[in-house]
């Protein structure tokens, strides 16, 4: 889009035109002082203020009747007009201004998309297309000009000039221009309406309060000036802030202050009074200005040095009913989605075609002052169907939004996702050290594993099923070692009589111990037909033995419990760990006696009502959200493995044959007894125990020991990871990925959109996204560690994102390179 900048400075008795485009591209030329049409202007002007001598908006000196002039000064009026345009135009046709007007019309061309029908995203916005030209000149005379009025003659020209007003000198940037949310907060300042009616504009005002949020201030007999200019200096330093800000009423200028306005009957403000509270205003959003009373030109300036982007005058009196026409029409453009410049282009061409013959020459009057910098205002659709309409997305946006939904509703893409996002924890808390425990604390869990190695040195020809001897010679040693809770991952449902009686003694004796009692809880799940597989009574009693649920769930997802409690079905195998281990160690009661499951699950229930350490009850609970998501085939907000915490802070790892040679005190509260990796291990087929072991793991073994090879994980590992997160009320809630895909896409959205109506920011904006994008990532890396323990998915949602950047770049790029 090319914007043209036309300085016009009297120099002697010439007239210096100066054009500057681009960024360095500069024109001038010379031409004689327009002397003639100088006096041709005051000629009109007084013939002017002639017809239009009644209800001024501008000081009144006389309010009564005025017997009709004997002179007819309308034809008087059209005559004036008529000369002053031809001379005008005439002298801007001259053949010095010719190059002027070539580079003009030259770039017309590229000035179409300004307004394109095609496009602008507002439907009632104007047809035409416009070149902007800003004008500023030197001298008050020249200033007067009706350079709106200027046409270029030209067959070629298939846009309008769009001129618009600048002060010469402009010493404060651009104001930030916030686009409101909603309706457009107006503060409507109705002055002394002495010989003047503002009924038509406060009606006018009023019918649109479903677009706008509209505040009168309107003087009223009686009324305290002094309370009345206070009423105003508040409103305009109002922390809501206003959008636009509206006076008809009596003004006038001034050399030194800036324009005056009267408020009331003898009672005026000049603007430098209310500096102060204009320059908060502005500051606090405030971005067009519309005064709609006489001789507003030093108001025009006062207000561009301030800082305001856009003020519209007018710089002659105007007749209230005129004012009144030239607002209503206004008003109503600007209802349409013009913009303001558009909306006072299409007033002032109704007053031309429309009401020349009752109003002449009023559509020469009104001016548009502008920051060159700041985007014209206009009033933004809102509401839900806008806010739908600006959410619809382009076919190459539906596929790839429907490509990445798609593709976030697979449970293999959100297992692979998951655990490569566990590993990117892992590895920002080794670099960042943090690490959830001190390094050398004994962990809680101590997992004793009967691997390879074990079974040989123990003779034994088929670990399937395990052994009871050598089991029992494994509780012998931790009832020595005095254990205090133990559990046995290993199916004990099928009967074996003799050695059955061998492993029911040894755990008699870890009952019956007299210094520290061993409490069990042995493993189950269900078999094909959905029945729970229970320890066989020949080697433990149900009364005094509990039974945990050992089954994993694809994903590495924690086992939850029920949302209503209930002793029917087993719980998992480590929070039944976890609770028996609090159990044991709570101080504040006597010692709990285990006569039945009943009594058991009594005080696992007092315990959790009184000391709600163990576990966050909504975390570890099924949520109904969750329960529904599994119609879904999702498991939405269910809490995964935390992988990301070193193994050796979770559990300390021991060979059954080195526990069997120890006669170290054990140095933890919980022991798991558990297959160690061999391929017999497991209730179904061979190897069903062993898992592949997850990327986060396959990270910490390597940083322990590069040499270590075992690349499988034991269901133990995974029990004993869940005990920790039990004890730990460690519950890493992972937020879905189909989520932050739409969040992706709203954000990406509204972002883009913002890129493609301020192009010229886009370095900005981007510089802004990489960094807000590097933040976004710490955070969500550092949210999962923290106590909130949240998973923030990072590739997907900043793939929809950046999709939408990229997209909105590549737009603005060849549009650019269109108007180029």
């Amino acid at each position: 889009m090319a914007k043209f900048y036309l300085q016009v400075q009297k120099i002697e008795k010439k007239c210096l035109f100066q054009l500057s485009w681009n960024q360095n591209q500069t024109l001038t030329a010379e031409l004689h002082y327009p002397e003639n049409i100088i006096s041709d202007y005051k000629n009109w002007q007084s013939i002017y203020h002639n017809f239009y001598s009644q209800e001024l908006r501008g000081k009144v000196i006389n309010t009564g009747v005025v017997a009709p002039p004997p002179v007819d000064w309308q034809a008087q009026l059209v005559q004036a007009e008529a000369k002053l345009l031809c001379e005008f135009h005439q002298w801007l046709r001259g053949k010095e201004l010719y190059d002027i007007r070539s580079i003009l019309t030259a770039n017309n061309f590229n000035s179409q998309n300004i307004n394109n029908p095609n496009t602008s995203k507002y439907k009632h916005t104007s047809t035409d297309v416009y070149t902007d030209i800003f004008i500023s000149c030197n001298t008050p005379e020249l200033t007067r000009l009706p350079w709106e009025a200027w046409e270029i003659n030209s067959k070629s020209l298939t846009t309008k000039l769009s001129i618009s007003r600048q002060p010469l000198n402009i010493h404060q940037d651009i104001k930030n221009i916030k686009k409101t949310p909603g309706k457009i907060r107006i503060l409507a300042i109705f002055g002394d309406d002495s010989g003047l009616s503002f009924e038509k504009e406060k009606q006018a005002i009023l019918a649109l309060q479903k677009l706008i949020k509209v505040d009168l201030i309107s003087w009223r007999e009686g009324t305290d000036i002094q309370k009345l200019k206070s009423e105003i200096v508040n409103k305009l330093t109002s922390v809501q802030g206003w959008d636009i800000l509206f006076f008809a009423g009596h003004s006038r200028e001034t050399n030194l202050t800036g324009g005056q306005i009267s408020i009331a009957p003898n009672a005026t403000i000049s603007l430098s009074e209310i500096e102060k509270p204009l320059a908060t205003a502005i500051a606090q959003g405030l971005k067009f200005a519309l005064f709609n009373s006489c001789d507003g030109l030093s108001i025009a300036n006062k207000l561009v040095e301030l800082g305001l982007n856009q003020v519209a005058i007018m710089r002659e009196p105007i007749h209230n009913r005129v004012a009144e026409e030239i607002f209503v029409q206004f008003l109503n453009n600007v209802a349409q989605y013009q913009d303001v410049h558009q909306a006072l282009l299409a007033a002032c061409d109704y007053l031309k075609l429309e009401k020349n013959l009752t109003y002449p020459s009023a559509y020469l009057i009104p001016s548009l002052f502008r920051h060159p910098s700041a985007p014209l205002f206009r009033l933004e659709p809102f509401g839900f169907k806008q806010y739908l309409k600006r959410l619809k997305p382009t076919p190459l946006e539906a596929a790839i939004i429907s490509a990445l939904a798609l593709i976030s509703l697979q449970i293999p893409v959100q297992t692979w996702l998951l655990e490569k996002r566990v590993l990117v924890q892992a590895i920002y808390r080794n670099l960042t050290n943090q690490v959830e425990e001190p390094v050398n604390r004994n962990p809680h869990v101590i997992l004793v594993q009967i691997d390879n190695e074990s079974i040989q040195k123990a003779n034994i020809l088929s670990p399937r099923p395990i052994n009871r001897e050598y089991m029992a010679q494994i509780i012998d040693k931790l009832v020595e070692l005095k254990a205090p809770v133990v559990g046995i991952d290993y199916l004990l449902d099928r009967p074996d009589l003799e050695r059955d009686r061998i492993l029911n003694k040894s755990l008699q004796s870890g009952l019956k111990s007299t210094s520290t009692t061993t409490r069990f809880v042995f493993a189950t799940t269900r078999d094909s037909q959905g029945k729970w597989l229970s320890v066989h009574p020949q080697i433990a009693n149900p009364n005094w033995s509990l039974a945990g649920e050992i089954e994993i769930l694809p994903g590495w997802y924690v086992q939850l419990l029920p949302s209503h409690p209930s002793n029917s079905n087993p719980r998992a195998l480590a929070y039944l760990l976890a609770v028996s281990e609090r159990l044991q160690h709570y101080a504040n009661s006597p010692k709990p006696q285990l006569n039945s499951r009943q009594d058991f699950w009594q005080q696992v229930n007092n315990y959790i009502a009184k000391e709600n350490t163990i576990l966050t009850p909504e975390r570890t609970r099924l949520q109904p959200l969750t329960a529904f998501s599994y119609n879904l085939q999702q498991m939405w907000l269910h809490p995964i493995i935390d992988f990301s915490i070193p193994p050796q802070q979770v559990y300390k790892n021991i060979p059954a044959w080195k526990l069997l040679e120890s006669h170290e005190k054990l140095q933890g509260n919980i022991i798991i007894v558990a297959p160690g990796g061999y391929e017999e291990a497991g209730t179904g087929q061979n190897n069903e125990d062993n898992f592949e072991l997850p990327a986060a793991m396959g990270y910490w073994r390597n940083q322990e020991n590069p040499d270590n090879t075992r690349g499988v994980l034991t269901g133990g590992e995974v029990h004993a990871y869940m005990t920790h997160h039990y004890l730990n009320n460690r519950m890493i809630i992972p937020i879905p990925d189909l989520w932050m895909v739409a969040l992706g896409i709203l954000l990406g959205k509204f972002t883009s959109e913002y890129l493609s109506n301020n192009p010229e920011q886009k370095r900005q904006v981007v510089i802004l996204l990489s960094v807000g994008s590097t933040v976004y990532t710490l955070i969500s890396l550092q949210t999962y560690i923290s106590s909130s323990a949240i998973l923030v998915p990072l590739l997907s949602p900043i793939t929809t994102f950046g999709f939408y950047i990229v997209s909105a770049v590549f737009k603005t790029v060849n549009h650019k390179l269109d108007d180029d």
